[in-house]
């Protein structure tokens, strides 16, 4: 009796503390601990894709079904982070039809995509205004405040302009205290949000010097963390180097930005880098694409956890299948150079905790087919080599799992021990 008493004591004890929970619990907000993602107290390492159009779709109920296709089909891959757009300026379906009004029926097909998410247990990343002309961006911002009066030389004028600015506050404000028509859930107060992103590849090129988009990412974090201090945030930057290591970026490009300043700012939680060599590097053989490739990924991964110390998201990559003589296994060929350095550096408790492809498509969305797409559905080799991506990062999380359980009960039974002395002492002394 006595033998079985210790055993159901055990399994109480497990029980109460949480041991035989499942790895794959996402019910809690992620946060950094040095060079990790942490989630529910367990290092944090994650497969994930970009579909940038879940609101835009989700505007449209007829066509919801699309987005719950695509994380159905995400989940059966092991992906379990998205990251997609949380703005739309102006023009078709706008979520923000002119500065401070909002169109409430897209707001609602972002409010399904969360639901969505949260249903499937994948974790989202919210960017918050675009640096090109689609969906409005920069431009449009700037157009608002030149039809308001303001002096506009550039679009570049959107980091600087006080009048710009507090139109990307209040769009920060309004999108961060919205609460949820589906689950009544406040976005800031939203687990399943992972993180915000700034803005979609700033980039500043009247000032390469790199102060003026500092200066604004230093605002802009501050704001938004005064808000909201529950998520990460990160600025949504490519990964190009200032002045001081110019030399790394594909011809020597020079944007505005500064993967190590930028990232140093007080309030970014992580850094990202994208990665595409077919679009940089266009005039230069395949074989020197991938070798730049290489090197682009490594480095970044080692400046993250030397100088930054902070983790590193592949958070953009991909290949087109459009040009003439790109095939299927070029395109396996950047993913698994991409994909091998994540897993390298995550398997040895390094900066790289995940990578986010370029872009997941839903079956009948041929006409967002940018060349880039992937539909998990048809199997192909690259659908195999992200299964096995997100198998290895999931034995990572796992194998952290069983540690921190392994110590969770070594301190029970430390506790209980303790208890039990000190009851035997109170007996002897009694006696």
């Amino acid at each position: 009796m006595k033998r079985w008493a210790v055993v159901f004591f055990f399994l109480l004890l497990i029980q109460n503390q949480g041991i035989l929970k499942p790895v794959e619990a996402e019910d809690g907000f992620v946060k950094t601990r040095g060079l990790q993602l942490v989630l529910n107290g367990i290092p944090y390492y994650a497969n994930g894709f970009n579909a940038y159009w879940l609101m835009y779709v989700a505007t449209d109920p007829s066509q919801r079904g699309k987005i719950s296709s695509a994380f159905q089909e995400a989940t059966k891959h092991g992906l379990s982070i998205a990251r997609t757009w949380a703005f739309s300026d102006g023009g078709y379906r706008p979520l923000q039809s002119s500065p401070g009004s909002y169109n409430e029926r897209t707001f609602q097909g972002l409010d399904f995509a969360i639901s969505e998410a949260k249903k499937h247990g994948i974790k989202l990343i919210l960017s918050l205004v675009n640096n090109y002309e689609d969906f409005g961006g920069r431009k449009q911002y700037v157009d608002w405040a030149r039809s308001q009066g303001q002096s506009i030389t550039s679009e570049d004028d959107f980091y600087t302009n006080s009048v710009v600015k507090d139109f990307y506050r209040n769009h920060i404000k309004t999108v961060l205290t919205r609460t949820n028509s589906l689950t009544g859930v406040g976005y800031k107060d939203e687990p399943t949000i992972m993180a915000w992103e700034l803005m979609n590849e700033p980039r500043c090129t009247s000032d390469p010097s790199g102060k003026t988009i500092q200066a604004w990412i230093t605002e802009m974090a501050s704001y938004l963390k005064s808000i909201d201090g529950n998520h990460l945030l990160e600025v949504g930057l490519e990964g190009f180097y200032g002045a001081s290591k110019q030399q790394t970026n594909p011809n020597y490009y020079q944007v505005g930005t500064d993967f190590i300043a930028n990232n140093q700012i007080p309030g970014i939680d992580f850094a990202t880098v994208h990665s595409y060599p077919d679009q940089w590097l266009s005039g230069s053989s395949y074989e020197d694409q991938v070798s730049f490739l290489n090197n682009w990924v490594n480095e970044h991964i080692q400046d993250a956890q030397n100088i930054l110390k902070k983790p590193i998201i592949f958070a953009e990559f991909g290949r087109s299948l459009k040009e003439s003589g790109y095939t299927t296994n070029q395109r396996d060929r950047i993913f698994t150079t991409v994909y091998s350095a994540i897993y390298s550096s995550a398997r040895g408790g390094g900066a790289a905790v995940g990578g986010l492809f370029w872009q997941l498509l839903a079956e009948g969305m041929d006409s967002f087919q940018d060349g880039y797409g992937i539909v998990l559905s048809e199997s192909s080799s690259t659908v195999s080599l992200i299964s096995e991506e997100s198998q290895r990062l999931n034995k990572i999380r796992k194998m952290y799992a069983r540690l921190r359980n392994i110590e969770k009960w070594k301190r029970a039974r430390e506790i209980r021990r303790a208890q039990w002395w000190s009851g035997n002492k109170v007996n002897d002394t009694g006696n």
